[in-house]
């Protein structure tokens, strides 16, 4: 059994970076937002550090819970989410904005849900 209290914070973490992607992102209604100014990329950056957070953060949940606890969340990828955090942290250069412009669209307000969910699970 895992520490359950260990867990939610670890959780509550990845809430708050995902709140925070979400507010981040409001402004950004296209791709060229992130890369057509200064202040753009400025945001994008700031999104992809949150971005990071929330992918550390996955490793450390699977592997403090043996891998047992984000399994039974299906509706998130949890292995493309770590895979994430890898390319902005060891490939930084090569992000690709469509594919931060895609995920704060179409992923994060998702997985806000589901670790919302897990949260109130554990609890």
């Amino acid at each position: 059994m895992y520490d359950k209290e260990l867990v939610t914070e670890i959780l509550s973490q990845i809430l708050h970076a995902s709140l925070t992607i979400m507010s981040r992102f409001e402004a950004i209604s296209e791709v060229s937002d992130f890369t057509g100014s200064p202040s753009g990329i400025e945001k994008m950056d700031s999104v992809c550090m949150q971005l990071i957070v929330i992918g550390e953060a996955i490793k450390k949940l699977d592997k403090i819970t043996d891998g047992s606890l984000l399994s039974d969340y299906p509706e998130v990828d949890w292995r493309k989410a770590k895979g994430m955090r890898d390319i902005l942290t060891h490939h930084y250069a090569d992000i690709d904005p469509n594919a931060v412009f895609y995920t704060c669209r179409n992923k994060i307000p998702a997985l806000s849900e589901t670790i919302r969910q897990i949260i109130s699970d554990v609890s």
